[in-house]
């Protein structure tokens, strides 16, 4: 499995984000060809005290060609084009084959 992470700063309006990003972004999201299962969560704390982010997507797909077409599809660039209408930032987003520990 491969997984995406996107990870999301505070952004200035809290309350239009989860809004926004709920009802409209997350369905868009959803439909990006090959997904697997995604995960997503707001309040994002650390060990270390206050974190950078506020929010995390976690999206899985099959292997990292198939998390490359997603994005590469003219959904996936619709899926990217509309983080603008909600985030005041731009996210960090980093990807990895998940190994599973025994």
């Amino acid at each position: 499995m491969h997984k995406l992470v996107v990870l999301y700063p505070a952004p200035a309006d809290k309350e239009k984000f989860r809004s926004y990003y709920e009802s409209t972004h997350l369905p868009l999201a959803a439909g990006l060809p090959g997904l697997r299962a995604y995960r997503y969560a707001f309040d994002i704390g650390s060990p270390a005290g206050d974190s950078p982010y506020w929010c995390i997507f976690e999206a899985d797909f099959d292997d990292v060609a198939a998390m490359g077409a997603a994005m590469g599809s003219e959904h996936g660039g619709n899926v990217a084009a509309d983080v603008a209408n909600y985030a005041d930032q731009p996210p960090t987003m980093i990807h990895y084959e998940v190994i599973d520990g025994s």
